[in-house]
């Protein structure tokens, strides 16, 4: 038996809402990925998308960045007052789409600045390349390195800052964890918790759910391609059969 859905109007498309889609349905050429999926996100809200290998997390937050694949074929997606929708996804990414894939899409021959600068080179724009020193030392240290020669933890970083560096209304993370080494791992962490501080609204997908879940406001959980759970994170924490039935935890 599936866990009942928050009764409260999460899957209503409006604009009047910061972030909301409705009855998203979205194609990898013939394959059916997204299947009707429908939230709100308040302004300031960290959102954890949850599901299992498969469930259709990763597809949600391409469909939702506007990309070429998977197809959106059906659905309403509104970001403070704009139809995404409409859009493709340079469009929304100038309307305040922040994607910072798994793969991070770090350019290979540039420094660390030169991508930060790239980053910029159209409007509108967020935070300075000074100000994103300031929160990310690290980064400044290696400002003239080759991006592609930083360890998995500093590319993370980048690409974060990267998305910062536009002028960012919805941060989507997509497993900012993934391969990265325990102690590295801690340094995201820090990164995330940051954001957080900074109330930068974010949907992150994370296969660490547990550590999603303790940073997030609230949770959603996927299953084949449809979201079975609207709640509070600490729901999801709290409730073991839960996380057993659709988490595997």
């Amino acid at each position: 038996m599936r866990p009942q859905v928050s009764s409260e109007p999460a899957s209503v498309a409006s604009p009047s809402t910061w972030f909301s889609c409705h009855d998203l349905h979205a194609y990898y050429g013939e394959s059916y990925i997204v299947q009707g999926v429908g939230f709100a996100v308040r302004e300031g809200e960290i959102v954890a998308l949850l599901g299992r290998n498969g469930a259709g997390k990763t597809s949600t937050l391409r469909t939702i960045a506007r990309l070429a694949d998977p197809q959106l074929k059906n659905g309403e997606i509104w970001l403070a007052g704009k139809p995404l929708h409409r859009m493709s996804a340079w469009q929304a990414a100038r309307n305040g789409v922040g994607l910072v894939p798994e793969d991070r899409r770090i350019i290979a021959g540039l420094t660390v600045e030169e991508n930060l600068q790239l980053a910029q080179i159209e409007p509108p724009r967020g935070w300075s390349i000074e100000r994103l020193y300031e929160h990310f030392p690290r980064l400044a240290e290696r400002r003239r390195q080759d991006a592609v020669t930083l360890s998995g933890g500093e590319q993370q970083m980048l690409a974060v800052a990267r998305a910062l560096a536009r002028d960012v209304k919805l941060l989507l993370l997509d497993e900012p964890y993934e391969g990265l080494a325990p102690v590295i791992v801690r340094d995201i962490e820090q990164i995330l918790e940051e954001i957080k501080s900074l109330r930068f609204t974010t949907i992150i997908v994370e296969q660490n759910a547990i550590a999603a879940l303790h940073l997030s406001d609230r949770a959603l959980i996927l299953d084949m391609g449809q979201i079975v759970f609207d709640g509070s994170a600490r729901d999801v924490i709290d409730n073991k059969d839960l996380r057993q039935q659709y988490l595997a935890l």
